[in-house]
Formats: structure tokens, C-alpha cells, sequence
């Protein structure tokens, strides 16, 4: 069982990574996602795109989707975490109810599973 300090730190740190997960998504939106590919290339001009930089542009898009929905999915578990401290399950293993050791909470704050179920999920993934 997590001593209520340990409890508070934990709780802190997931509170300002989601706080920074909202900025960087919030970041990613207005300077990659809410903007033409004339807009996003600086390009203002009536000339059309260069085949090379409209495919650069898609890259640069494609990646900024990308790394949005891994901040989307991180910031998600984040909230899920938090809100296991009002149900006062947090630091509980999903599979076995085991305590989920501090050390592992620390490394990783939102993990839902004591470090023995996470190797077993990752050696047989569910189908």
C-alpha cells in the first residue's frame, strides 16, 4: 500500500504531464493541423506547389498526426490514472488486483498493470 505522500507525488507528476500533453496537442493543432499546405509551406504566393514540397508537406503532416494521436493516446491513460485516485484504485494491478510496486509507478505513472501481468500481456497479447 502507497503512503499518501507517495500517493500526492504521483498524483502531481500525472497532473503536469497532462498539462503538458494539452500544450504540445494544442501546439500541434494550430501550427500543423489548422493549416492549408500553402499556409503550412509559407507559401503565399498564387505560384503552384513543387511536386518535391508537396510531398515533403504530406511527410511533415502525416508525422504530425502521428506523434498527435501517441500524445492523445499517453494523455488518455493519463486521465484514466488520475481517475482512479478519486475511485481509490490507483496503484492497483487491472488483472491480478495486486499492489503495482512504487518503483514501476514512478517510471510510469499511468501503467495499469503490476510489472509480472505486463510481461505476461506483452509475451501472449490479447487477440
Amino acid at each position: 500500500m502507497l503512503k499518501k505522500e507517495e500517493l500526492d507525488k504521483l498524483k502531481k507528476q500525472l497532473q503536469e504531464g497532462r498539462v503538458k500533453l494539452v500544450e504540445g496537442l494544442g501546439h500541434l493543432e494550430r501550427d500543423n493541423l489548422n493549416t492549408s499546405q500553402r499556409e503550412a509551406a509559407g507559401d503565399l504566393s498564387g505560384y503552384a506547389l513543387h511536386m518535391a514540397d508537396m510531398a515533403t508537406d504530406n511527410f511533415d503532416r502525416e508525422f504530425s498526426l502521428g506523434l498527435a494521436s501517441t500524445e492523445q493516446n499517453l494523455l488518455n491513460l493519463i486521465v484514466e490514472a488520475l481517475g482512479k485516485f478519486k475511485e481509490e484504485t490507483y496503484g492497483v494491478c487491472e488483472n491480478c488486483k495486486k499492489d503495482i510496486t512504487l518503483k514501476r509507478l514512478k517510471a510510469i505513472p499511468y501503467a495499469k498493470l503490476c510489472l509480472k501481468c505486463q510481461e505476461a500481456e506483452e509475451k501472449n497479447p490479447p487477440q
